[in-house]
């Protein structure tokens, strides 16, 4: 198995990318042995298209960007060549699928919709780029419902595949990280926290406990919050396997239809817990619970109601690890369509 790394090029340092952190620019064009049967190849450029430019500068942009498929990628064409299972995610790997097609006619072509591109603003060329790739993939695996009814007349074997979750992990027996007594809830992201939710829900509710972990700050002076920064994921799964509530308490989503189906959706459903998450994401799962953002009310109305849930009725139906997922990806049955 090779992991190819594309879209990091020196305008990656634009944005800062932690890549450059650990030297990841350095093992570009080189197929690398990371364990048995593993191996890496960072695909490290001049130039990649840029996600969320300006319009007027990714218009500019884009005579330069329709080039990207077309840099030299050496060292990496035999792993190519050998492999029978190609699988892209949503990303500027879409522009070299007719490269890697003419590299290996005959491998198996999964295209795995990690993310919605309209959502993550990708440039124009990465979108026009799944639009002429869609119809050559052999199965196009989406996280959502959404997502599934956008591609469905694009190709024939869109297929909906939720997110995976490490099972083992999730069902292992681990004490709680919770020293205090009473109702705790979660959040754990790294992005759009509804900051004006914690501290209504802290200070409507002061006996409750409310935990985040990811790479916030400033509510120091809520004594019932407390933040964890950013933890290994083996660390993280007790927060939410002890919780008494999982927030999904996103202050904005670009296109919320598709956050009904999260990542964190899928794991707090698998941990059995009431979940509360704004209106508009509509999701329908049975144990999610909206609120209205900045309503006092119904923010503390959501968390009681929460409180108040049978946790015994949430149903794990439909939830597969990743090596489930991966075996369908891999040309398993596929479970819903």
């Amino acid at each position: 198995m090779t992991f190819l790394t594309v879209g990091f090029s020196h305008l990656s340092r634009l944005r800062k990318d932690h890549r450059f952190g650990y030297g990841a620019h350095r093992e570009s064009g080189r197929v690398l042995r990371l364990a048995e049967d593993l191996d890496s190849y960072v695909w490290f450029t001049p130039f990649h298209p840029i996600s969320k430019l300006p319009r007027p500068l990714a218009t500019a942009m884009t005579p330069l960007f329709s080039r990207y498929s077309a840099l030299d990628m050496p060292g990496v064409e035999s792993a190519i060549t050998s492999a029978n299972l190609l699988v892209i995610e949503s990303s500027t790997a879409l522009m070299l699928v007719p490269r890697f097609r003419k590299w290996n006619p005959t491998a198996r072509l999964v295209y795995r919709v990690s993310d919605d591109l309209s959502a993550l603003r990708s440039h124009a060329v990465v979108r026009a780029a799944e639009a002429r790739a869609l119809p050559e993939f052999d199965l196009v695996s989406v996280p959502s419902e959404a997502i599934r009814k956008r591609l469905a007349d694009k190709n024939p074997t869109v297929i909906l595949h939720h997110h995976g979750i490490d099972k083992t992990l999730f069902d292992a027996a681990t004490e709680s990280p919770y020293p205090e007594r009473g109702t705790t809830a979660i959040f754990v992201g790294t992005a759009y926290l509804d900051r004006e939710f914690i501290r209504v829900a802290a200070t409507e509710l002061p006996s409750w406990s409310f935990h985040v972990v990811g790479p916030f700050a400033g509510f120091a002076k809520l004594r019932n919050v407390m933040v964890h920064g950013e933890l290994p994921f083996a660390e993280t799964v007790p927060y939410i396997t002890h919780a008494d509530i999982g927030l999904a308490t996103w202050s904005w989503v670009p296109n919320p239809e598709v956050y009904s189906d999260s990542l964190k959706i899928i794991q707090y459903t698998y941990a059995r817990l009431p979940i509360v998450a704004p209106d508009y994401v509509r999701a329908e799962r049975p144990n999610v619970i909206a609120y209205h953002s900045a309503d006092r009310l119904s923010i503390r109305s959501a968390l009681e109601r929460a409180a108040a849930f049978d946790r015994s009725t949430v149903s794990r139906d439909g939830i597969q690890s990743w090596d489930e997922l991966a075996g369908e990806l891999a040309g398993g049955t596929p479970t819903s369509s």
